[in-house]
């Protein structure tokens, strides 16, 4: 390992405990993750004919995700002649989801050119641009409209441009040239609202040729802190491996877990909601955190393994099926948090009647006995609010799995799928441990006790609208 890596990981270590709960979401060399397939459409049209300069760049898991199509013997090698074949085969797929017109008449498009490249990425993996040059005739003047569908189903960036050649594009609604140098770099300020620009008119008509442009100066995304944490970690886990390689490649893992779990989301609010509002225990929160390194891991798995056996699922879609099971889960929780709730109620009606040390023998044998289905549903509900906020797996973990079984490391892969998992597991915890620490030193049940009698009930609705929602989302996703 290079000193200039250990320096970056010594930087990385030191500065992401303190800086990941305002990163953000990571900026990467893919703006909307390592699931995205981005598409760019560089159109030129002549007075006689309209081109398509088309690229498609795939990030690492849907790369992963179609290898097994190109690699056409299975032998597990891709060979030049492969790649070849493969872009043959598919930039026709990608001219059929084109249309292009001219003034309502739509035409055919030739595939003059393809090609199917590597780009070497981080962890072992790759991503993979395919280029296709599509061209159709055309007579001039005319309203040319040009529309993509290839891919519609995948998340990405969508950008078009479109100059002229011995025409002009009076009132062109695309730039002339791309901000993002044809997909290979995306300019930070674009990040927070990324290009999905899938159709385009444009009216042609007798010019002068204009002149070529040169390519938008786009810099590269300054990336947070957590996301060259991720970066060093892919680094690490696709390098060369040696033990105290192992042992930075695990701690890096705990440190990115445990940023991860302090972002936005993975159940906290319905922590927080249920240790606050069903006087929750330090164990409790320890359950949650336990249960969240277990089902964080095994979705980790799981999706790899799905993943890489379909080529034509899409990455985001599974991701939106978990988060579907996820909301699914906390509203259930939240229903039984109310039902508990309601049965509660004649209960304390009733010990309140007696007298402080009736009521104090009486509540004590009542938690030795009739307590003891309560208790078993609040553990199902603290397990059930585990599994919620680690089903949906981090895709930064997903990447690092998929490199190092790539490179015949799948133990090492699953180890640091479990290193990560304990570290989300380790910040969950440690907030449950200080809900249950500040609701112990403020007493809210002395200072509103009419407030902390509702408690189980407003807890429980809000928890309940909190599945709602998350799986209502995720419904949306899918559709």
């Amino acid at each position: 390992m290079s000193a200039r890596l250990l320096v970056r990981l010594a930087v990385v270590l030191g500065a992401v405990a303190a800086a990941v709960a305002v990163a953000g979401a990571p900026a990467a060399a893919h703006p909307l993750g390592n699931f995205s397939v981005n598409q760019y459409h560089g159109l030129r049209l002549y007075p006689d004919r309209v081109e398509d300069h088309a690229v498609v760049d795939f990030a690492e898991i849907p790369t992963v995700q179609e290898r097994g199509v190109v690699d056409g013997d299975g032998d597990g090698t891709v060979t030049d002649a492969e790649r070849s074949a493969y872009a043959a085969r598919e930039c026709p797929t990608l001219a059929a989801a084109v249309t292009v017109t001219a003034d309502g008449h739509t035409l055919r498009w030739t595939v003059a050119a393809s090609s199917f490249t590597d780009v070497p990425a981080s962890g072992g993996l790759s991503t993979t641009r395919l280029t296709c040059t599509l061209t159709a005739a055309l007579a001039t003047p005319a309203t040319v409209g040009v529309t993509t569908r290839y891919h519609v189903d995948r998340v990405g960036w969508r950008e078009i441009t479109a100059i002229g050649d011995g025409v002009a594009l009076p009132g062109s609604p695309v730039p002339a040239a791309s901000t993002t140098d044809e997909l290979r770099r995306y300019p930070d300020d674009l990040l927070s609202s990324p290009l999905d620009v899938r159709s385009v008119s444009l009216r042609v008509v007798p010019g002068a040729a204009s002149s070529s442009p040169s390519a938008a100066a786009a810099l590269p995304a300054a990336p947070s802190f957590l996301a060259r944490a991720e970066r060093t970690l892919r680094d690490l886990a696709g390098g060369r491996l040696t033990p105290l390689v192992g042992v930075l490649a695990v701690l890096l893992a705990l440190v990115l877990g445990a940023g991860h779990a302090a972002l936005p989301g993975h159940g906290k609010t319905v922590m927080a909601a249920y240790l606050a509002g069903r006087r929750g225990r330090p164990r409790d929160a320890v359950l949650v955190g336990a249960t969240v390194t277990a089902s964080h891991t095994g979705a980790v798995l799981l999706a790899g393994l799905v993943l890489s056996l379909s080529a034509s699922l899409a990455g985001e879609t599974l991701l939106a099926y978990l988060g579907m099971a996820s909301g699914v889960l906390v509203t259930a929780v939240g229903i039984g948090m109310l039902a508990t709730a309601r049965r509660a109620r004649p209960h304390h009606g009733h010990t309140h009647s007696h007298g402080h040390g009736h009521h104090h023998a009486h509540d004590h044998g009542d938690h030795g006995h009739s307590h003891g289905p309560q208790e078993r549903r609040g553990r199902l509900a603290l397990v059930g609010m585990g599994l919620a906020g680690g089903l949906v797996p981090s895709p930064s973990a997903l990447v690092v799995l998929l490199g190092a079984v790539a490179l015949g490391r799948t133990a090492f892969g699953v180890g640091l799928v479990v290193a990560y998992g304990l570290g989300m597991a380790a910040t969950l915890t440690a907030a449950g441990l200080v809900l249950v620490r500040l609701r112990d030193r403020w007493r809210p049940e002395r200072r509103w006790p009419r407030l902390a009698r509702l408690a189980p009930s407003l807890t429980g609705a809000l928890v309940l609208l909190v599945g709602l929602s998350l799986a209502a989302r995720a419904v949306l996703t899918v559709a």
